[in-house]
């Protein structure tokens, strides 16, 4: 027997064999590929329409709209203690003031300094006084003599004719229509009025009558000879003394104010001001006074304590706006402008949202720990008195907001060939539609762009697709009309 043939033969036959179980073994895999991939489920989400809004979180701490601590400026025993927590106060109220027996001596001196001040600035001011009743007087004097050129310069024009003749002949109809009206007046009155016998009533309405209509024609002749006649040389030698008299007497007030302001020093009056005010301020060293309008918040004092300069008194805040200061990231500031509106949660105030407003927005940002920030503020519109500046909020910015937009899930947004896309299922397939968004909120995007429908259905979990964007199921984009 040929063992070589033999050994030949058994060598051909392991190989047909094995390339067999190759070829059922690939067939038997694509097989189940094949059935895997008909047989995938996908998750949709109809495309719709509705209101989207982005916003921007942050947490500060509130604060009041304006606040001071005060401290005391001296040492000494507290003598009174005029305020307690949550009394509102004034500008320069005092809160509390030290004992004078137990402030140092030149807080004590400074007493007879403020009256020393206090009576010089009154003499001063008594002489300035003086001067100014006098620059009133020059005032006065100056006028009188305008006044009095005016009538003088007057007179001297209507000794040349006083008014054009269309006025005087104005005047003349005005004159003979007054003649009428009497005549018409005097004619009622004998028809109507002379056999009234002892009717007062009516007599006397036409007796008025009567008066006023000739009271009309005189005044009327009056101004008409006033008109046409001249001024005589008398009245306009009275004219030019009596402007000469009222210019004597401005020269007169005008020496009075030089006499007062030589012997009246602006820079005395101001240094008396001065030392008036310093010892003013010397003696309130020893008081606690209000700076703004506001409310007691912390109250550390009681009457009959020894306390030293430095040592905190109270702390007053205008609690009429609260606000707060957040720390938004480089990356969202450009989203937050001044009006937008806020809503504001706190921990120690459960199941409460309150409203806010944006009211400034820091131009400059700050490094943290390699972070840029920036300081924006906001102002609740709608706080009440359980909130207290202290506490920490929790404050949600809505930068924008849209109504009856296309709505697509962010998670359900694929970027193919450099380009954003949704898979949408048609005919039990997913198809890849080209999209461009607007406004970006936490779960879902505004579509402003592409072929996508509202109904359309869309694949939250897509295939996955290789760089170029082919897979098995050929997802290239439908490109946007």
């Amino acid at each position: 027997m040929n063992f070589a043939r033999l050994q030949s033969l058994d060598k051909k036959y392991w190989i047909l064999v094995g390339g067999i179980l190759l070829v059922a073994t690939a067939f038997f895999v694509w097989r189940g590929q094949s059935q895997a991939v008909k047989t995938t489920t996908y998750q949709t989400t109809p495309a719709t329409r509705g209101r989207l809004s982005a916003q921007v979180g942050a947490t500060g701490t509130v604060r009041s709209a304006q606040s001071a601590k005060l401290t005391w400026q001296a040492s000494g025993r507290v003598e009174s203690v005029n305020v307690k927590i949550g009394d509102a106060v004034t500008t320069d109220q005092i809160l509390a003031a030290i004992a004078q027996s137990s402030l140092p001596q030149e807080i004590v001196l400074a007493e007879a300094d403020r009256v020393t001040a206090q009576q010089n600035l009154n003499t001063l001011e008594e002489s300035n006084l003086t001067v100014a009743q006098a620059m009133q007087n020059l005032a006065n004097a100056k006028q009188a003599v305008k006044d009095a050129q005016d009538k003088l310069d007057f007179y001297e024009r209507t000794s040349r004719g006083r008014v054009p003749e269309e006025l005087l002949e104005d005047y003349r109809d005005k004159m003979k229509a007054a003649e009428a009206q009497i005549k018409i007046v005097e004619w009622i009155g004998n028809k109507y009025y002379k056999n009234t016998g002892d009717d007062l009533r009516r007599k006397a309405e036409y007796n008025l009558n009567l008066t006023n209509s000739r009271q009309n024609l005189t005044d009327l002749v009056t101004q008409y000879n006033w008109y046409t006649g001249r001024p005589s040389e008398i009245l306009m030698e009275q004219t030019r003394a009596a402007l000469n008299l009222e210019k004597a007497r401005q020269e007169d007030a005008q020496r009075e104010v030089d006499r007062l302001n030589d012997g009246s020093n602006v820079d005395d009056l101001n240094e008396a001001r001065a030392r008036l005010a310093a010892a003013q301020a010397t003696l309130n060293l020893s008081k606690i006074m209000a700076p703004f309008n506001g409310t007691v918040t912390q109250a550390k004092s009681q009457p009959g304590d020894m306390v030293s300069e430095g040592e905190a008194a109270f702390q007053v805040d205008d609690l009429s706006q609260l606000m707060i200061d957040l720390q938004i990231s480089e990356v969202d500031i450009n989203s937050v402008t001044v009006g937008q509106p806020v809503i504001i949660t706190f921990d120690a105030v459960q199941n409460k949202l309150y409203n806010g407003i944006v009211t400034s927005v820091d131009l400059a940002g700050h490094t943290n720990l390699g972070a840029v920030n920036f300081t924006v503020t906001v102002v609740l519109i709608d706080a009440d008195e359980v909130v207290k500046p202290g506490m920490t909020a929790a404050v949600t910015i809505t930068t924008k907001e849209a109504s009856d937009v296309l709505l697509v899930t962010n998670r359900a947004v694929r970027v193919v060939n450099g380009q954003r896309v949704v898979y949408v299922l048609k005919n039990d397939q997913p198809v890849a539609i080209q999209v461009r968004l607007g406004t970006v909120a936490d779960t879902h995007s505004e579509v402003v762009g592409g072929n996508l429908q509202a109904g359309d259905l869309i694949i939250l979990n897509p295939p996955s697709m290789t760089d170029n964007g082919q897979g098995n199921n050929n997802p290239t984009p439908t490109p946007e009309k």
